[in-house]
């Protein structure tokens, strides 16, 4: 990663998902990307970092991923963005699955609604939004500065769940084929779950994408 450049894992619990602090270190300005929970924590990490949040990107509309949001964004005055076609499970805990968990995980629509090739632009960071539909039909994943944020599209030796409403693996696997190989190999990624890796470990390595 650039000098330029931090990021901090902001590792929320119940649900394991990852949340991302990634910001310009020269300006102060980042992005909070999948605050999935704990929201007191993420904050208290934000305010530790000194970072200013511009926005709150969310690679999907999963509960684990977006649970803290309505608090993150009050808090840090921040608008959220979202793929289009996952816009509609923000409110509805049926299609973000909050329900699946005795949860009613209603959360306002997004400020922004995303499509692929947008770029999130906050200072001198620029992340391009690929849409990697298979997981969820507006999953995305956000590529810039040599690293990539992949949510619950890859992870290490692995890929997303494809059986929720919506998924389907083989739109799964050619989203990661397609969109995310091309990418340089050093190239690193950090999931929505588990630790990092690179795109051309997973490449070399992953059962689920060899052959």
């Amino acid at each position: 990663m650039p000098d330029s450049y931090e990021l901090k894992l902001l590792r929320t619990s119940g649900f394991g998902a990852n949340c991302y602090l990634f910001w310009e270190t020269d300006s102060g300005l980042g992005v909070l990307i999948d605050p999935g929970g704990d929201a007191p924590a993420i904050l208290a990490q934000v305010r530790e970092a000194g970072v200013r949040v511009e926005q709150i990107v969310l690679t999907h509309g999963h509960y684990d991923h977006i649970a803290a949001l309505d608090e993150a964004r009050d808090a840090l005055n921040a608008p959220a963005a979202i793929h289009a076609a996952d816009a509609a499970m923000l409110p509805d805990p049926s299609l973000n699955l909050s329900r699946l968990f005795g949860l009613n995980g209603r959360l306002r629509p997004a400020e922004k609604l995303l499509a692929d090739g947008d770029e999130i632009i906050v200072g001198g960071l620029s992340l391009r939004v690929l849409h990697t539909p298979g997981h969820s039909p507006g999953g995305i994943c956000l590529y810039g500065s040599g690293v990539l944020f992949s949510g619950d599209t890859l992870f290490r030796s692995s890929v997303g769940r494809s059986d929720f409403p919506g998924g389907d693996e083989r739109l799964l696997l050619n989203s990661i084929r397609e969109r995310l190989f091309p990418l340089d190999d050093a190239t690193l990624v950090y999931p929505g779950h588990m630790e990092e890796t690179t795109i051309g470990w997973e490449k070399r390595n992953n059962p689920f994408l060899l052959g």
